[in-house]
């Protein structure tokens, strides 16, 4: 047990790799502070409007020079705690565990003949992932009040329930993870005793949750194989689909940079040419390249979409400190130039490829869309499904992989692909592209409801109703 708890206790906490605030140090040595966007910020505004008297506070990780320093000044937001980990222990556990493994484990992206590899390095590695969950568990457990609900966030702190569990039996402790989860024979690459103690450390939780009964079920199946059948026996698995904020996104899709993108990009378009959207970080499991090969495919097998339609593909560079990440952004962008030298015409470019972040333009991509393009080989749940309908200014048909998450909500709507069959994708394309407008517009009604059906707050509320309930 803690012995010493903050005389400041709050009722509900977050734990998360990444705050709702980041710093920058400036040349003149003052800190600028920026806030963050996403479910949990809107949650805990929730939570300030459902009554003033719930102490809530965010406990996050330090992660750049800026933010070591606030904690170091003592300047930070209220509400905010940022621990100050030694920048080695969380290098080795986010990028060397968190990023390398888990990652790689739960969304199935192992060379099996060549990786991975559980050597001394990894265990070096693991040590460290330990260390972070460590600190975030002694944190926790000396910020939170008696009883306290605590919401811990993501496979950065799996451990972390478990660690907290010893140190405070009386919190409420609640897990969501963002991923999937990998199935049993897939999870088993992992040493036996890492996925034990994985699972213990969720299994220390009053509640786990997930994004879609698929990744629930998984996570149940691999505690009972690994653990026995008694392994789930004191925890609640709960499913909470995040949805779409569709007040936020109407509003800020019509302020005047989208406006002004949208001219500039029907400009690039060009007049009467049909548009395919994508929008994705660079990251492996979005299937990019396999995306650019099915557009390719199309316009090889149906010469009468070449100089009519235009695949608008925003990919944003992810996690380039990993060398894997760095090779498949340059093998993307190798891939959309190919295209355009192949077909581009002097008044018709193929492919417009973006590799740098613009929300505005973003949003302006998806109110022009005439066809969305999703395709992950596996994903936890991918908003963009959800954010393009509900901005969509004449109805977006959506080609939607069915390993993404989305697919449990909007599939029906969708026009579903394998996302590793090229020739079954640029099928796909075609038959959204020939889509009625009424066909199109009906079908993009029903997707924004279902993608609007628990919004952020709404959906962080719900978590923690059902912790602090039981049910």
């Amino acid at each position: 047990m803690v012995s010493t708890v903050s005389e400041h206790a709050a009722q509900v906490l977050v734990a998360s790799n990444r705050g709702p605030v980041s710093y920058t140090l400036l040349e003149d040595g003052t800190l600028a502070a920026k806030r963050g966007g996403g479910g949990l910020v809107s949650g805990l505004s929730a939570i300030g409007r459902a009554g003033e008297e719930t102490a809530s506070l965010w406990v996050c990780a330090a992660l750049g020079d800026g933010d070591r320093e606030a904690v170091r000044r003592g300047e930070g937001t209220a509400g905010v705690r940022m621990l100050d980990i030694d920048a080695g222990v969380h290098a080795d556990a986010y990028n060397g565990i968190a990023n390398s493994v888990l990652w790689f484990v739960h969304h199935m992206l192992y060379q099996t003949p060549l990786e991975p590899v559980f050597d001394t390095e990894f265990r070096r590695q693991w040590a460290a992932y330990e260390t972070y969950n460590r600190a975030f568990a002694d944190a926790l457990a000396s910020e939170a009040a008696p009883g306290a609900a605590v919401l811990v966030q993501d496979y950065h702190l799996c451990l972390v329930p478990g660690m907290l569990r010893e140190l405070r039996p009386d919190l409420r402790i609640g897990h969501f993870t963002h991923t999937p989860w990998a199935p049993v024979d897939y999870f088993r690459l992992l040493p036996d005793d890492i996925a034990r103690q994985l699972l213990r450390g969720l299994l220390g939780a009053d509640r786990v949750a997930f994004l879609t009964r698929r990744w629930a079920d998984a996570f149940a199946a691999c505690a009972v194989e690994v653990l026995g059948a008694e392994a789930l026996e004191g925890t609640a698995v709960g499913v909470h689909g995040l949805g779409a904020d569709a007040e936020f996104l109407r509003e800020r899709a019509h302020q005047e940079d989208v406006n002004e993108w949208m001219v500039r990009l029907r400009e690039r378009v060009g007049a009467g040419r049909r548009t395919i959207v994508r929008v994705d970080r660079t990251e492996l499991s979005k299937n990019i390249v396999r995306g650019l090969l099915a557009y390719r495919r199309l316009l090889a097998d149906r010469p009468e979409w070449r100089g009519q339609v235009v695949h608008i593909a925003f990919a944003y560079p992810s996690r380039q400190d990993l060398e894997v990440y760095r090779d498949y952004t340059a093998a993307v962008r190798r891939l959309a130039d190919e295209i355009n030298a192949e077909y581009g015409t002097d008044d018709w470019q193929p492919v417009l490829m973006e590799l740098d972040d613009d929300f505005g333009r973003s949003l302006a991509a998806y109110r022009m869309a005439d066809v969305a393009l999703v395709n992950p080989i596996r994903d936890g749940m991918n908003l963009v499904a959800k954010e393009v309908p509900v901005v969509s200014d004449a109805g977006c048909a959506l080609v939607l992989s069915r390993e993404a998450g989305a697919y449990e909500e909007l599939g029906g709507d969708a026009i579903v692909v394998n996302p590793y069959d090229i020739g079954a994708t640029a099928d796909a394309l075609h038959a959204a592209l020939v889509m009625e407008p009424g066909e199109r517009a009906e079908r993009t009604k029903r997707l924004s409801a279902a993608a609007t059906a628990l919004p952020p707050a709404a959906w962080f509320l719900a978590q923690l109703s059902a912790l602090t309930t039981g049910a």
